[in-house]
């Protein structure tokens, strides 16, 4: 059971599957059966369904999409606020139609935990895998697995134990382990909030005490400090010449006085001030803070470059070449002889795809063992070449600054996480091994750098 300060505190579990295996009914039942809704919103459903002739069903608490309505699909990732004895949570009710595979990614990956939902008369849909890859790629490690429409089933064990059976065994593959699967009815209310006399040979929990039993991710305020920098301001009114280094802090927090340092440049200064718009200065910027700095040293640095504390560890490193896992979503497939773009945080570079080490999920069993691309909602292991440096974190250690978009023209195409720094030798590393040597070590490096620069700047030599 959370601690009480646990209970103190909201979290975001994403509730998706295959489209018609009943997720909206099972959210409508949670926001029911809890007395979540608002005073008289169930009783006005029912009078509305009452005199247009239609049968009540609970997924219309959340069909708040006039096309949603009327193809009885959701389309986009509506967030649901709900309330338990426990703790408060935003449910985010993501598509499940294979052709809002972007809402859905856009939906989980803002989520804690996830709640995936198979009908027990249909079975495991293609779908139901491939929203656990998806999961699987954005790191949501907390799963449940709800087995819904068991009243059509007649709440027969033996279908549950065969749905369980199939889906653990393809979640194992992808390294997901869920916390539970649970047999429900949502349209009736089985195991929902109460255990069903109809699965007396169920001996878990019921699916609010397992929502109830997942663990908050660790606070981005425990972490270690890291801001990428959006932008730097320099303002010339009333005398006026701070240079501000602005963005949104995403994790940890630093104060006026500390030593700072950026990557990819390795630049390193002191903040002088923490600045609020069109407000007084702070003494301290926190995870979540849209913050402005002003520093000691005057020091240039760009857009994308990420400010770390210097006495802190952070995972954090430059990086010219990730492993990483993506999902393409293109229309054309993501292959090699390509440049593409790569956004992750504030950065933008230009990417291309050096290799696909595996696919993820059932494509592996049909692909050949030299895969050369990957096509529309296929996923893959992949090492992407990078046009140069960025300041980068394995998104286990960092989700922000482990988490990509690839945009292939004008199109947002794809995305992933990294799992691995795969630069061989960065060039800061040389420097640095650089900096204490002397003798033949230090003329050699400065020979090299001369040449260098006389090639690049032919004129400055002349």
């Amino acid at each position: 059971m959370p601690d009480i300060e646990d209970c103190k505190k909201r979290m975001n579990i994403v509730v998706t599957g295959h489209v018609d295996h009943g997720k909206s009914t099972l959210i409508g039942r949670f926001l029911a059966d809890t007395g979540s809704l608002p005073e008289g919103k169930l009783q006005a459903v029912r009078d509305s369904c009452k005199r247009n002739g239609r049968v009540f069903e609970y997924a219309f608490l959340l069909d708040a999409l006039e096309d949603e309505q009327n193809q009885g699909i959701t389309i986009d990732s509506a967030r649901i606020f709900f309330k338990s004895a426990v703790r408060e949570y935003i449910i985010i009710d993501a598509p499940g139609h294979i052709e809002f595979l972007r809402n859905m990614l856009s939906g989980a990956s803002r989520a804690e935990a996830a709640v995936l939902v198979i009908d027990a008369v249909e079975g495991v849909a293609e779908n139901s895998k491939r929203h656990g890859l998806l999961l699987s790629l954005l790191g949501v490690t907390q799963v449940l697995v709800v087995v819904n429409k068991m009243d059509l089933a007649g709440y027969d064990e033996s279908v549950f134990n065969g749905i369980k059976a199939e889906y653990e065994e393809y979640l194992a593959k992808l390294r997901v382990r869920p916390v539970a699967f649970v047999p429900v009815s949502a349209r009736e209310g089985k195991n929902i909030t109460c255990r069903a006399a109809e699965t007396s040979w169920y001996k878990g929990k019921t699916v609010l005490e397992v929502l109830d039993s997942f663990t908050p991710l660790v606070s981005k305020e425990k972490s270690f400090f890291a801001m990428p920098v959006q932008d730097v301001y320099r303002f010339s009114n009333d005398n006026d010449e701070r240079r501000i280094y602005a963005g949104s802090v995403v994790s940890g927090e630093v104060s006026a006085g500390d030593a700072v340092r950026f990557l990819p440049s390795r630049k390193e200064a002191h903040i002088k001030s923490v600045e609020v718009w069109n407000a007084s200065p702070k003494c301290t910027a926190r995870a979540g803070d849209a913050s402005g700095f002003t520093l000691v040293e005057d020091i240039y640095v760009k857009r994308g470059e990420v400010m770390l504390r210097r006495s802190e560890k952070a995972l954090v490193e430059s990086a010219s070449k990730i492993r990483a896992n993506i999902i393409w979503l293109g229309e054309r497939p993501f292959g090699f002889n390509r440049a593409y773009l790569l956004k992750l945080a504030c950065v933008k570079v230009d990417a291309r795809l050096e290799c696909i080490e595996r696919f993820l999920g059932d494509e592996s069993e049909s692909r050949g063992e030299s895969p050369h691309e990957l096509a529309r909602n296929e996923s893959g292991s992949v090492v992407l070449a990078l046009s140069h440096p960025i300041a980068v974190s394995s998104f286990y250690d960092n989700a922000d600054l482990g988490r990509f978009v690839i945009v292939d023209g004008y199109d947002a195409a794809g995305g992933g996480i990294v799992l691995e720094n795969l630069s061989a030798k960065k060039a800061w590393d040389s420097l640095a091994s650089c900096e204490g040597s002397s003798g033949a070590d230090a003329a050699q490096f400065e020979e090299e750098l001369f040449s260098l620069l006389k090639k690049y700047f032919p004129r400055r030599f002349e």
